[in-house]
């Protein structure tokens, strides 16, 4: 068989039309994907970009500072009063037992004055 410039092909125009309508849908798929294609990186981009923009922001780390800032303050204030209650407990415990010597005390000058009061 010799193919050349002037060769003939016969071809029934049904077979004619679907393959066209195959290559116009092929084209076609093509570029919608293409086009989705760009329009994801596009967003991507896009994403990268505001995320970068975000990170650069300092409002946001000077609040977080401040917060930080605040929470030691309230935290060095609730171990100054935690310190001063230990240091009540040492007081009241300590005045407990002054406490206690007194009343033995009391009770041991109440024995003696009941038996002065005593006539032998």
């Amino acid at each position: 068989m010799k193919i050349s410039e002037n060769t003939s092909v016969a071809m029934p125009v049904k077979n004619m039309i679907g393959i066209i309508i195959g290559v116009a849908m092929g084209i076609f798929a093509y570029t919608e994907i293409t086009a989705r294609l760009t329009s994801l990186e596009t967003s991507r981009e896009l994403m990268n970009a505001d995320l970068l923009k975000k990170s650069e922001q300092t409002t946001t780390d000077s609040e977080q500072f401040m917060l930080l800032e605040e929470l030691y303050k309230t935290v060095e204030k609730l171990q100054n009063t935690q310190e001063q209650n230990m240091t009540n407990k040492v007081n009241i415990e300590f005045t407990q037992k002054q406490l206690e010597k007194a009343l033995q005390d009391i009770e041991i000058l109440k024995d003696k004055v009941r038996q002065n009061g005593k006539s032998y």
